[in-house]
């Protein structure tokens, strides 16, 4: 596995591989890799010759109050995974390398970035979006894969690419989980063992609701409001549990059938995030 800090030789690296037919595949991360991040990486090697891997923990992702400084980084454990799935070229830039000057340009996706975290982190989509939209630029992948945990994300970049006519494939993955339901997540790591235990009622909350959605007897309100309510008793802070459509982030109607539940509560001080897709 090649490791490369400077755009410029890892621009003369990806050249050679695309002047030889090689198709690219990128998974673009922050680092502190789990088994989440790890099926992100199988899931391109079957797809590619090639697989790009990046490792920045991004400041402008991170609001006023947030974890960019104590946000966990483990660089040689990271190489050590992604060695023993023969990854290709780990690219690990500076901040300066992806942001020499003071930045005069910001990519901002509305509409499904709006609502949801994006009306509780501000700002957050936008250092999203720039950011992704700089490593596409500097990679140029053919495929790029992401998780589907972050299933406001995925819709953010997905509209990205779709706007500015990227020639890139966006791949979705399904949720990795711990073997309680837990949707694996770096902050998970900040949760004491107890938490985590508890952690596992957002997964079995997203059951009950998908249970009564496909029942079909219940208003939308009323199930999202039970579950709310029931996170609430259980510990949690709950931020929004809100029945959508998968193409647009929109409240959904009962006429609706491509649905999505998104989910995000605080535990402690842990904010937590999870998500189930229901086609009816």
């Amino acid at each position: 596995m090649q490791c490369i800090n400077k755009i410029l030789n890892l621009r003369e690296q990806l050249n050679r591989w695309r002047l030889a037919g090689d198709v690219i595949a990128f998974v673009p991360t922050m680092g502190n890799l789990h088994e989440g991040h790890m099926q992100l990486v199988s899931q391109a090697k079957k797809q590619a010759d090639r697989v790009v891997v990046s490792l920045f923990v991004n400041p402008t992702q991170f609001g006023e109050g947030e974890d960019f400084s104590t946000y966990p980084r483990t660089e040689a454990q990271d190489k050590q995974k992604l060695e023993s799935l023969k990854v290709d070229l780990l690219f690990m830039p500076e901040v300066t390398e992806i942001y020499p000057k003071k930045s005069l340009t910001t990519v901002s996706v509305t509409g499904v970035s709006e609502g949801y975290c994006g009306a509780k982190r501000v700002g957050h989509f936008d250092g999203v979006a720039t950011v992704v939209s700089k490593l596409f630029n500097i990679v140029q992948p053919n495929k790029a894969f992401f998780g589907e945990k972050d299933f406001q994300q995925l819709a953010v970049i997905r509209a990205m690419v779709l706007d500015l006519n990227l020639p890139i494939e966006i791949i979705p993955v399904p949720i990795v989980r711990e073997s309680n339901g837990l949707a694996m997540s770096s902050r998970n790591g900040y949760l004491t063992a107890e938490q985590k235990n508890l952690a596992a009622q957002l997964y079995a909350s997203l059951i009950i609701a998908k249970e009564e959605l496909v029942l079909g007897q219940a208003e939308y309100l009323d199930i999202e409001k039970e579950a709310r309510d029931k996170l609430t008793q259980l510990g949690f802070e709950p931020e929004y549990f809100t029945i959508c459509r998968q193409e647009d982030l929109k409240p959904a109607a009962k006429t609706d059938k491509q649905l999505v539940i998104l989910l995000a509560a605080k535990l402690g001080q842990v904010r937590l995030i999870d998500n189930l897709q229901i086609n009816l």
